[in-house]
């Protein structure tokens, strides 16, 4: 009954810029925080950025200066911009959305950004 539809991946050379979204659809409220993972060939899912439902923002050290997050509550959609991208931004990038009603975190099926030299 929640579903989270990510879109925004795709191929770019490094250098550019890839801007993420992810809509929650369904019967939720309340959502608390909405945020980005991603996971790389090899490597554990990471937290990139997520920001509070009062806009506060967290982001990776990796992430910071680069990429940035923000939501709009009335679509229950949360953006992650990301700039300057390099070969290592490449994977798979998973939203997450933590939210009271119903209680528990959701996940999106994951969207693939590539990165190349």
């Amino acid at each position: 009954q929640v579903q989270l539809v990510e879109s925004g991946g795709g191929l770019v050379q490094a250098g550019g810029s890839l801007r993420l979204s992810c809509a929650a659809s369904g019967f939720i409220s309340s959502i608390n925080v909405m945020g980005w993972y991603r996971q790389a060939p090899g490597k554990q899912r990471e937290l990139v950025a997520d920001i509070t439902n009062g806009g506060i923002t967290n982001y990776a050290d990796s992430a910071k200066g680069r990429f940035a997050i923000f939501r709009d509550n009335a679509k229950n959609t949360v953006y992650l911009q990301m700039n300057s991208l390099k070969p290592e931004d490449t994977a798979v990038y998973f939203c997450n959305v933590r939210a009271r009603i119903p209680a528990g975190n959701y996940w999106g099926q994951g969207t693939q950004v590539t990165v190349s030299s």
